[in-house]
């Protein structure tokens, strides 16, 4: 089951790049369609084997630990905690490390990458304050957007925008396939053992204040980093012996998966150690989900660091060259739309958001909010590219727009709408969509330019299902007041019969 649905995501996506690859909009070549078509084969089955390991490991994993420190009372004990699992998952984050392995000499990546971790360990800490004092989603995201935007203002100062749209773009890398089942299963664990009356609630936006704080963590970076940085853009480039690459690059990927899910399997055994005193029996069913994630992390990794990152590179440079402007728009808003629904993130997402909202929200509803955004998003950066104009001129109205619905729309919705803005930016959009873009600048507007017109692309993909799904909140509150009127107008036809009737 969990292949066919895999096959389902990614499918569409195999079958449209290989489709336009027969058109003057790019023109891959025999070795480099094999080379995708067996990276596809490979994203399916680890996407496959990866979404089972998570639900029978990373998530309940992420909710014991929730339930089990709550439930012994010690909030100082509970913070730490919770500040270990932001740091640890973000630190073993694969879409975190994809993005950081294409920065080449701009900034040292452990110090990139833990900056980003203590960052969204921070933030996780206080979200989990959040939970306890029960505040509001809305005035916290309000108040945590300015705290961003005035940093924001000093990093310019600094620095200028050099550094800006890679900022941003770590807000949606940070929230991948470990963290998000890891991080929404503790926060769902916290509120259910709170028993409060607004749980559901309440065990969303965890993903959304930790997107702001890798943000902030990076602009704090880029301060203390010296200006005129640019990306080298001669790594990228499909390789002659792509097929051997494939098994060079095993030994490296298991070293990367097993250290990134060691840490949180060291800090979970501590936690066990110390109160859950799970029974051998779920030890064991978590133990063999584990190797399963490992498994479908492995796979993964090798499709997207092997071939990906180089098809994605390789397609926006003769997108470039291809000399239209219509054409890449509309292609990139498709593909955009479809790689958002393969991310595996964003699939355990919208499963946990139809279950803890018995319905209420359901997964296809969310799947075409959050294709409509990303496609936007990615569409959009296109067009930046084009015409040369800043991320924030589109990045700044959309959260002033998104901030302004949270205190319309039923809170459920803005929670929901907020996280998927970091699940939407997985491994595939970081490895695929983001090496397309710098394809597309480099032959554009040149190599100089990358850092500021392609890097944003992420941040964009983050922003705009911000507004798509909060309007789907709109949506279901307009069709319930239309079906209580029309309700109402039953009812009122009904007594108007029997009234009738009596007379």
């Amino acid at each position: 089951m969990k292949i066919k649905d895999s096959a389902k995501a990614v499918l569409p996506i195999v079958l449209f790049i290989i489709l336009f690859s027969f058109t003057p909009l790019y023109n891959l070549s025999p070795y480099q369609i094999g080379a995708f078509l067996v990276a596809s084969v490979l994203t399916i089955v680890g996407i496959a084997i990866f979404d089972w390991g998570a639900d029978v490991s990373m998530t309940p994993m992420g909710q014991f630990m929730g339930e089990g420190l709550t439930a012994k009372k010690k909030f100082t004990l509970l913070l730490i905690v919770s500040f270990l699992v932001g740091t640890l998952t973000t630190i073993s984050e694969p879409d975190l490390e994809v993005l950081a392995n294409q920065l080449g000499s701009l900034v040292d990546k452990t110090t990139f990458i833990m900056v980003v971790g203590v960052g969204v360990g921070v933030m996780l800490l206080i979200t989990i304050i959040k939970i306890f004092f029960k505040k509001s989603l809305s005035l916290l995201l309000m108040f945590f957007h300015l705290v961003l935007f005035a940093v924001t203002i000093i990093a310019i100062e600094k620095n200028g925008f050099e550094f800006i749209s890679l900022a941003y773009d770590c807000g949606g890398v940070t929230t991948g396939p470990i963290t998000v089942p890891f991080v929404l299963a503790l926060g769902i664990g916290i509120s259910t053992t709170l028993n409060s009356r607004d749980s559901k609630d309440n065990s969303f936006g965890l993903i959304a204040l930790c997107s702001v704080g890798a943000i902030i963590a990076v602009l704090f970076l880029s301060i203390f980093m010296a200006g005129d940085a640019k990306i080298d853009t001669g790594d990228y480039g499909i390789s002659n012996t792509i097929y051997t690459d494939f098994l060079h690059n095993v030994p490296h990927i298991c070293k990367q998966v097993g250290i990134s899910l060691g840490l949180i399997v060291v800090l979970f055994l501590i936690c066990q150690f110390a109160f859950l005193k799970l029974d051998f029996k779920t030890i064991k069913q978590l133990a063999v989900g584990l190797v399963f994630t490992f498994i479908g992390l492995v796979f993964l990794l090798v499709a997207v660091e092997t071939v990906f990152i180089d098809v994605g590179f390789e397609i926006g440079s003769q997108m470039a060259k291809s000399g239209g402007k219509i054409a890449p728009v509309l292609f990139t808003f498709v593909l955009g739309a479809l790689i958002v629904i393969a991310e595996p993130a964003i699939q355990v997402m919208v499963r946990q958001v139809e279950d803890i909202t018995n319905g209420l929200i359901t997964k296809k509803s969310m799947l075409i909010g959050l294709a409509v955004g990303v496609g936007l998003a990615v569409c959009l950066s296109v067009v930046r590219i084009i015409y040369n104009f800043n991320l924030m001129y589109i990045v700044v109205p959309v959260y002033v727009v998104s901030l302004g619905l949270s205190f319309f729309v039923p809170p459920i919705y803005t929670a929901i709408a907020f996280d998927s803005g970091g699940v939407a930016t997985g491994p595939l959009t970081s490895s695929f969509i983001l090496p397309l873009m710098v394809g597309f600048c480099t032959v554009l507007q040149g190599s100089s330019a990358v850092l500021q017109l392609a890097y944003g692309v992420l941040a964009m993909v983050g922003v705009f299902p911000l507004i798509t799904v909060q309007l789907l909140g709109f949506g279901n509150i307009l069709r319930k007041n239309r079906e209580k009127k029309i309700a109402m107008r039953r009812i009122l036809s009904s007594d108007d019969k029997q009234i009738i009737s009596f007379e």
